[in-house]
């Protein structure tokens, strides 16, 4: 088993790589023997300061902007592995939507897989590969105010199936990843997370007190145990899935 966890001699891709999900799995890579990463992060400062004893390429850039994809990714031909993770969160009733808050998160969280998943299949059709994508619980379960963030991550559940189509013939494999509540910095950005904070005393206290309210399991996962899954589904032991979601969200959507 051992073994089908070796990454040596292969290249992986990980968008949305300088935190959270994305970092995680950069770091389960690099333990278990990726030859070399390319890591892409809007937050250059943060991608640089990842400390990491692999070959890495750090590249800066909004994976919505397709001069990222043309551009900034010209060189990198080779990839075994592709993490598509890069995503922001936006929370509003949609009888208040904004237009421009919509269609910044779509650019994000789908555009930019779109626009990923492209790049990925096109270098990876001479040999096959493995490809995972970060959906979400919000795609499965309808919460008040996640119009925006929970079209987007179903639209890619469903992308993720179609590239898992039209990949099987080259070898490659498509899957995502629906995690629920994960400890990540996504939640610092939010005002009801941060008044949260204050009320219980700590950051830590806070994350607790949402996974006991909003799970079976009364945790939310850590960002590394979201990577060992992916890692999984980048794996030779998930050799016979394709076009599957793994939903890792401690029972949220039962």
């Amino acid at each position: 088993m051992a073994a089908d966890f070796d990454f040596s001699g292969k290249t992986a891709l990980i968008t949305g790589a300088a935190s959270g999900i994305g970092a995680a799995t950069a770091r389960w890579l690099d333990a278990h023997g990726i030859t070399k990463l390319v890591l892409v992060d809007m937050n250059r400062p943060a991608l640089d300061a990842l400390d990491l004893d692999c070959e890495v390429r750090r590249i800066g850039g909004d994976v919505s902007d397709s001069a990222l994809w043309k551009i900034g990714m010209a060189e990198v031909t080779d990839l075994d592995c592709v993490l598509l993770n890069a995503g922001i969160s936006d929370a509003f009733p949609i009888v208040d939507g904004d237009l421009a808050r919509w269609r910044k998160l779509m650019a994000v969280n789908l555009d930019g897989v779109f626009l990923g998943l492209r790049h990925a299949l096109k270098v990876m059709r001479s040999k096959g590969g493995t490809i995972a994508v970060t959906a979400s619980a919000a795609a499965f379960k309808a919460e008040p105010g996640t119009a925006a963030y929970a079209a987007a991550k179903a639209a890619v559940v469903q992308l993720a199936r179609v590239a898992a189509r039209e990949g099987a013939e080259h070898g490659i494999r498509v899957n995502a990843i629906a995690p629920g509540g994960v400890d990540t910095p996504i939640w610092d950005g939010m005002d009801f997370f941060a008044d949260m904070t204050k009320s219980l005393g700590s950051r830590e206290a806070a994350i607790a007190s949402m996974g006991e309210i909003a799970t079976p399991l009364g945790r939310y996962a850590t960002a590394d145990e979201i990577a060992a899954q992916i890692g999984f589904l980048l794996s030779d032991l998930s050799a016979n899935i394709t076009g599957a979601v793994l939903r890792s969200d401690g029972g949220y959507t039962l």
